[in-house]
């Protein structure tokens, strides 16, 4: 748990459920974690970097994560994130591969994970990072 100290990531997530659930299993494994209830105030984080992993749902109130991930292959924020990851419950291969394109480092389907299968991708993501 020691090396995920000082690892940040960001959730941008609407359903509130599994927002607390993320924010709840991560906190616990020692990741300082922030929150976005929706695709601006996402974007708004995001776009203030300094995150060592965003995970990203795509079907977002006010602003969608493909629209999301597009803004910023556009117009790269200054303030850099290390990975951005899509969690979504959207499987679509145009999705997913629009999502990759786009600069998603990975994307994870929710319904086919469980919360503890989660926290290990996250772990990959971030080992594969530094």
């Amino acid at each position: 748990m020691d090396e995920n100290l000082k690892k940040r990531i960001l959730i941008i997530e609407d359903d509130e459920y599994l927002r607390d659930l993320y924010m709840e299993i991560l906190t616990a494994e020692g990741f300082m974690v922030d929150q976005a209830v929706d695709g601006e105030e996402g974007y708004q984080a995001v776009t203030r970097g300094g995150y060592d992993l965003v995970l990203l749902d795509i079907m977002l109130p006010k602003k969608d994560g493909i629209a999301i991930l597009r803004d910023l292959a556009q117009n790269p924020p200054e303030g850099k994130n290390k990975v951005i990851v899509v969690l979504s419950n959207l499987g679509q291969e145009s999705v997913i591969a629009e999502a990759v394109k786009l600069g998603a480092r990975g994307y994870m389907i929710k319904s086919e994970m469980t919360p503890e299968q989660t926290v290990n991708e996250v772990k990959r993501y971030l080992a594969e990072s530094t």
